[in-house]
């Protein structure tokens, strides 16, 4: 079973059908972790199928993710309850992947060298060479030694996410380029007019507003963009509904 929190998926309303440890596994942590984030109320509770056995789906994957970014962020298990409390109840699992980018943003680039078993662990699968080969291309990971790897733990979710999309090498590494060719493009733009704006303030004013903004800005970008890539998807569709 293939599941991703990725903004690319379409269908975030599937059925859920990954048992407890499918789950964990896909998510790189222990049942009893996640059994333990059901009794605080940081997971919604399964679905109870035949033979009552719960089943979870797309939003717990990604409520986690979330909470894992959170901890990366060094909160609390106190701090994160709050955090998830405040958070609308129907919250789709593509809505709470956009929230963990928003989270993600707050945090420094952080690169660590780990084993292959431990990549695995914090991928919450297997990685094959091919699939290696494929993080690697993405700049994700890349080999340190004979038996290591230096990872980006910033994209290591979001690129394991890509290995399971229909896209070929080729089209998700041009993809690539698109992103960070508009997205430095629009980050120019912005710091032209913030500069405008904060020129005569005091230094530490203007590092305070630079820490506030952040996180708003990625979240403006990320709404427009989600906005943006619907409208044409939309209109794609349309057109191929169209062809004879």
């Amino acid at each position: 079973m293939t599941t991703d929190t990725s903004p690319a998926a379409d269908d975030y309303a599937e059925e859920p059908t990954l048992t407890v440890d499918e789950l964990a596994a896909r998510a790189g942590v222990t049942v009893r972790t996640v059994r333990f984030y059901g009794t605080r109320g940081l997971l919604p509770p399964p679905v109870i199928g035949p033979r009552r056995v719960g089943h979870y789906g797309r939003e717990h994957l990604a409520r986690l993710a979330l909470i894992e970014e959170l901890q990366h962020q060094g909160m609390t298990l106190a701090a994160i309850e709050r955090y998830v409390q405040q958070l609308p109840a129907d919250l789709s699992a593509h809505d709470l992947a956009i929230h963990r980018a928003v989270v993600a943003s707050w945090a420094p680039d952080l690169v660590e060298r780990v084993t292959r078993e431990e990549l695995q662990r914090r991928a919450g699968r297997a990685l094959g060479d091919d699939d290696l080969e494929r993080l690697a291309a993405m700049d994700v990971v890349r080999r340190d030694g004979d038996d290591g790897y230096r990872v980006d733990l910033g994209l290591l979710r979001l690129g394991v996410g890509l290995l399971d999309v229909p896209l070929s090498q080729e089209a998700i590494l041009a993809s690539r380029k698109v992103l960070i060719e508009h997205s430095r493009a629009a980050a120019h733009e912005l710091s032209l007019l913030f500069r405008g704006e904060v020129a005569r303030r005091d230094v530490q004013d203007v590092k305070s507003l630079s820490a506030h903004m952040e996180p708003l800005v990625v979240q403006a970008l990320l709404t427009t963009f989600q906005r943006s890539l619907k409208e044409e998807l939309r209109e794609w569709t349309s057109e191929v509904g169209r062809t004879p």
